[in-house]
């Protein structure tokens, strides 16, 4: 319908990572910052909790500069799956929960995080840097600078 908006498909796919680096960085710092309250309020071991906070937010980071995008995005879907895993089996909680604390929020960002895996974050990268000429440059490919 709008074939236009085609050309911000890589601003977009950057507009997403940043809201998923967002979650789970700040997520993370969370499981850093205080790991045996936060510990004991999810219900696992302290350790755990550490390698948790540290893989959040390194999958954080990874998805926000396009650093092994693809690789982080799946790392992160892995966390998520455990959440699920916890909230339904565990807590018992519905897709809805109580409160909006069901898991209808964790499968969103397992989603987006798909989205992230299979177009790689889009074409504004860290790791396009080392290409002498990035996807986003497609409209000057033609140049002396390609």
């Amino acid at each position: 319908m709008f074939p236009q908006l085609a050309r911000f498909t890589d601003l977009g796919l950057l507009l997403l990572r940043l809201m998923v680096a967002l979650v789970f960085v700040t997520s993370g710092y969370s499981h850093l910052k205080d790991p045996t309250a936060r510990a004991k309020s999810i219900g696992m071991p302290k350790p755990f909790t550490i390698f948790l906070g540290i893989a959040e937010v390194s999958g954080g980071l990874g998805v926000a500069f396009g650093i092994l995008t693809q690789l982080a995005a799946f790392g992160l879907i892995l966390i998520m799956f455990g959440a699920i895993q916890k909230k339904i089996f565990v807590w018992h909680t519905g897709f809805w929960g109580e409160k909006s604390s069901g898991w209808h929020y964790d499968l969103m960002i397992v989603l987006m995080n798909l989205v992230i895996a299979f177009t790689n974050g889009g074409g504004l990268r860290a790791d396009e840097v080392t290409d002498p000429c990035p996807p986003w440059l497609a409209p000057i490919r033609d140049s002396v600078l390609c």
